[in-house]
């Protein structure tokens, strides 16, 4: 089944990505690595020397910490330089952006802002109101990741963007918060930030939510509609990759692609036959080794459904 671009204005090669994507439909699988701003392509990079491979999807993201951290927001014109090296050897984009608290200025800690717990009410209602000294923060702050993601556009490079991701958990400060005035709104008031004021009309929009758990509660009560969301995706770490999660989160896409935006633990081909709906994986930086033995990377990689990097009819 093929969808049109939520965004009207989509270039012609982010409508040709997502329709790659879609038509993918369960048969086969693209690979993916996420790196750390300051490594770049490290992980990508190690992933091919593991398997012999290049993984498909390369993913980054823009970081929020001090000069000279993994995450320091120093290299976020080294991330996007990468992205276009990337792009031109033949990788798929995918960005992401561990947001700053808009209470707040960066750069920051890991702890002490992004995973700082939920804003109180009243900072996230002024977050949702023009004119409050909350949301005009917001507006510089993601601003700032336009003029960025503006370089991929006019470099004419698709994005797999997944802002604001594992939304349904309660340890990201934008997370937990269900119904119309939660969550929803906030991805609603970037995309139309993002489409509407910046154009930024190379973005495949990806609503990537965790696979529930104690601490993460059901997809749907967080979705913000089919009218924004290209491709709905589900972060797995510890192996739980329980089938209901698939079949929830592809029974709320009724029909768009579904992908694992971050896994730490990869799944196996068995998983893959029994959860056939997923377009991608992504491991998430030293997971790769850390959570993987080599084998078991080789094995997955080798797996006939698989596409990597440079892999015919992708």
């Amino acid at each position: 089944m093929t969808f049109l671009p939520v965004n009207p204005n989509s270039t012609p090669a982010a409508r040709h990505l997502l329709d790659r994507i879609s038509a993918l439909g369960g048969e086969r699988v693209l690979s993916g690595q996420h790196n750390t701003p300051r490594e770049l392509s490290f992980y990508s990079d190690q992933a091919e020397e593991i398997t012999g491979s290049y993984p498909a999807i390369w993913g980054q993201d823009f970081g929020f910490s001090e000069v000279g951290d993994m995450d320091g927001i120093n290299f976020r014109q080294a991330v996007i330089d990468e992205a276009k090296k990337q792009h031109a050897a033949g990788s798929i984009i995918t960005l992401m952006w561990h947001a700053v608290r808009p209470t707040e200025e960066e750069p920051v800690t890991f702890l002490d802002s992004i995973c700082n717990g939920m804003l109180d009410q009243h900072d996230w209602d002024d977050l949702l109101t023009e004119g409050t000294q909350i949301h005009s923060r917001w507006l510089r702050q993601v601003d700032v990741i336009a003029a960025f993601l503006a370089q991929l556009r006019d470099a004419d490079i698709p994005v797999l963007w997944r802002p604001y991701h594992e939304l349904n958990g309660d340890w990201f400060w934008w997370g937990g918060r269900e119904g119309p005035r939660g969550y929803a709104a906030l991805y609603r008031q970037l995309y139309e930030r993002f489409v509407s004021v910046h154009h930024l009309d190379n973005l495949v929009w990806v609503w990537n939510t965790n696979a529930p758990r104690s601490d993460a509660a059901p997809y749907s009560g967080f979705y913000p509609g089919h009218d924004v969301v290209d491709i709905l995706a589900a972060d797995v770490y510890a192996n739980d990759y329980l089938q209901s999660h698939h079949d929830e989160l592809r029974d709320l896409a009724e029909g768009r692609p579904i992908a694992l935006g971050e896994v730490g633990v990869l799944p196996t081909p068995e998983i893959l036959d029994s959860q056939s709906g997923w377009a991608w994986f992504m491991t998430w930086t030293t997971f790769l080794t850390q959570e993987n033995e080599p084998d078991a990377v080789r094995r997955l990689f080798a797996d006939p459904r698989m596409l990597h990097r440079g892999s015919e009819n992708r």
